[in-house]
């Protein structure tokens, strides 16, 4: 049986900076990378990811990270690089469509990891990512 592997989930917050004294503050998330628009968390072992949306009406829109536009509501899971690859060919074998086809993000930075968007059959917005290097997925 393989080990767990971290989820990660991304929600819309409207106010990031009191998001962050509520995340990092009152439950003690460490924080992790960051960009204007949004913020990595360690929330006990997972990741989340806060994405500032500007109103309640915007929740289901996205924000730019590394050139692609990020759905700000989105969950999915942190697979081994193998069952992220295996994945994202049988994906593309079965010509899914992509929110974001399969690519490295952060190439070469803090962060580096494969990652992948697609919807679900209710328009649900999942991501399925992979890290060569663990100890990335809460790196600053």
């Amino acid at each position: 049986m393989k080990s767990l592997r971290p989820f990660h989930l991304a929600i819309p917050v409207t106010d990031l900076g009191k998001a962050e004294e509520f995340y990092c503050g009152l439950l003690q998330c460490d924080k992790g990378r960051t960009a204007s628009r949004w913020i990595d968390l360690n929330f006990f072992g997972h990741q989340v990811t806060l994405h500032l949306v500007d109103d309640d009406a915007e929740q289901a829109l996205t924000n730019p990270v590394d050139g692609d536009s990020v759905p700000s509501r989105h969950f999915g899971v942190v697979l081994e690089m193998d069952d992220w690859h295996k994945l994202a060919t049988r994906l593309e074998e079965n010509q899914c469509e992509f929110l974001i086809s399969p690519r490295i993000r952060f190439q070469g930075e803090v962060g580096e990891q494969a990652t992948l968007f697609l919807l679900d059959p209710s328009g649900n917005a999942l991501e399925f990512k992979s890290f060569a290097d663990l100890t990335q997925l809460f790196a600053h």
